[in-house]
């Protein structure tokens, strides 16, 4: 198994956990109200404050300096942010006033585009945008409450995005495909975040309805997609009624390697789904290699799901998972070749194409409810979870479950511990 590298795993930690002390944050704040604002004014105070996007992009801005847009704002893309702010002292862009988050929308461009690094954005809502709501290819860039809707992708990480956080926000009803047209085996598009860079975190997001019509799926989507990106780490994330979960690939030169899932929650009302997809050497998007998935809970109860599936030479280095709670109408998963090595996991399901490993059981969980997956007690999940190093899931810090319980003894399969 490939886990993340010792300094990935810091990097990401630190991710989590980042604060920027007071002193280090001083700099020239500029306020922007697409209201009441005159881009004649000076920008610095909420009383004189900008009006359009074209001052802000034009901006001189230096590491430490800050952008607040007012609530209630609506402009029209793109808001370029370029400059370059330091660890010590990052560009911040936040909200200020009352009502809802600052839109911007427009079908000419992406509507956030980040190439710079060391932002840390949040206060901001990108709706209706050309391809993605934020497209991030710069580093160490965190997004941090923002919502994304009616975009190809609410987030969109570009191969030369590396080290940045998506964190805490509500990705919604990113709807649309790029590609729609009949053969080809290539439709894409209604994706809630799609990574293309290597070693970012997507931790404790809210991601819904990743659903479109396909000519070549009859529909598709996925919450967390993951194409060429290596060494990932998605956790703690809440998704409902999206179409997958997530789906890898890579093209030829590429493996997407050692992507890892943990603690996240997974349901779907619709009448199709998938937890995850994921592809052996012998696929035309494969191999995807050193997948990991861990402490999920699942429940996709439609006859026409998956729960997992690793196909076209599958093996244990393509797929491991462990400790997963999975519950589907269909096939609680499905792998050819050597087969995926998984182990302490309870599946119920119509049929299960695939070897149970240690521990792991065919059998009700005993979810709460349909959208409330905790065990109830006499749950066949309850202790039924292997003892995992925490290189298994990111790093000591993240041994815990989804409401913040540690790790403790034998561990309960899925995302909570009871």
């Amino acid at each position: 198994m490939r886990l993340l590298p010792i300094a990935v795993v810091a990097a990401l930690l630190s991710a989590l956990s980042f604060s920027v002390p007071a002193h280090a944050m001083a700099g020239t704040t500029y306020y922007v109200d697409s209201k009441a604002g005159n881009d004649d004014s000076a920008g610095t105070s909420a009383t004189a404050p900008w009006k359009s996007l074209d001052k802000v992009n034009s901006a001189d801005l230096k590491p430490g300096d800050a952008v607040s847009f007012k609530r209630g704002s609506s402009f029209t893309g793109p808001l370029r942010l370029e400059a370059g702010g330091t660890a010590a002292r990052p560009i911040v862009i936040q909200a200020y006033g009352r009502g809802p988050l600052a839109k911007i929308s427009g079908m000419d461009d992406d509507c956030v585009v980040v190439t710079g690094s060391h932002w840390r954005i949040s206060g901001l809502r990108a709706s209706g945008c050309r391809w993605a709501g934020f497209q991030v290819g710069g580093d160490h860039n965190e997004l941090a409450g923002v919502h994304a809707d009616r975009n190809i992708a609410g987030i969109f990480v570009t191969p030369s995005g590396s080290r940045n956080t998506i964190r805490d926000s509500v990705l919604t009803d990113n709807n649309r495909m790029s590609v729609n047209d009949e053969g080809g085996d290539n439709d894409s598009g209604a994706f809630g975040v799609l990574l293309q860079g290597d070693d970012n975190l997507v931790t404790g997001n809210t991601i819904t309805g990743s659903f479109a019509k396909s000519m070549d799926y009859v529909t598709d989507g996925s919450a967390v997609e993951i194409f060429n990106g290596d060494r990932n780490l998605v956790t703690y994330n809440t998704a409902r009624n999206n179409e997958t979960f997530t789906e890898l690939g890579a093209q030829k030169g590429k493996t997407a390697t050692g992507n890892v899932f943990a603690f996240n929650v997974v349901t779907s009302s619709r009448g199709r789904g998938s937890f995850l997809i994921t592809r052996g050497p012998h696929h035309v998007v494969g191999p995807v290699k050193g997948t990991v998935a861990v402490h999920n809970s699942v429940y996709l109860p439609a006859r026409n799901t998956i729960g997992w599936s690793c196909h076209d030479g599958c093996a244990p280095s393509i797929l491991k998972l462990r400790n997963n709670v999975i519950v589907v109408g269909g096939e609680a998963g499905w792998e050819d070749g050597k087969g995926a090595d998984d182990g302490g996991s309870v599946y119920k399901g119509l049929v299960a194409r695939f070897k149970l490993g240690p521990k792991s059981v065919m059998a009700d969980p005993k979810f709460v409810s349909r959208t409330d997956l905790r065990l109830r007690p006499g749950s066949p999940a309850l202790g039924r979870g292997l003892t995992l190093t925490p290189k298994w899931y990111g790093g000591k810090a993240l041994g815990k479950d989804i409401t913040g319980k540690p790790l403790a003894g034998t561990p309960d399969a899925g995302a909570y511990q009871h």
